[in-house]
């Protein structure tokens, strides 16, 4: 195995067992319920033939939280979801060093890793919240945790990252 591989299985498997042993069990308000996983579909490497393997991942990844929170399979419908329109977010967010293959996410500005994450886990969560709640009568609940849960998200996920980023300062 490789250090990609190896590297890859660690985040899979520590953001899981964190996901369902820690962040399950926070609920502040009804309404803030963070969701770290989604840093596994955000930094998973940009390689066009790598692409296929990413969707699977995004799955399985959103299906092992659904095992573990008996939550009927909306984390890996908003995860296979998010991992699909991801080149999106990267086009729109990081634009020719996308287009042109060139694009390292720990390489790029502070604020456009902040745009990027916001983007995608916003999406991420509004899908999630409307499949959990099913109804539009009740879009301004829906709302109310996207944005709610979308914020707490983002913020841990940029503590995180920054927590166990390899850049160091000089």
């Amino acid at each position: 195995m490789n250090n990609f591989t190896i590297r890859y299985i660690f985040l899979f498997i520590a953001l899981v067992i964190l996901q369902a042993s820690v962040f399950n069990n926070i609920n502040f308000m009804g309404y803030i319920n963070p969701y770290i996983y989604v840093i596994f579909i955000a930094y998973f490497p940009i390689k066009k033939d790598k692409r296929p393997l990413f969707i699977f991942l995004s799955f399985l990844v959103g299906l092992s939280i659904d095992f573990f929170s008996d939550s009927g399979g909306i984390n890996a419908a908003a995860s296979l979801t998010t991992a699909y329109i991801r080149p999106l977010f990267l086009r729109s967010t990081f634009g020719n060093a996308y287009d042109y293959q060139t694009l390292k996410i720990s390489n790029t500005t502070f604020p456009q890793q902040t745009v990027y994450l916001t983007l995608l886990i916003l999406t991420h969560h509004l899908i999630l919240f409307s499949l959990e709640i099913f109804s539009f009568t009740h879009i301004l609940l829906i709302i109310k945790k996207t944005l709610f849960s979308g914020i707490f998200s983002i913020l841990l996920s940029l503590m995180l990252v920054s927590l166990f980023s390899n850049n160091k300062t000089e």
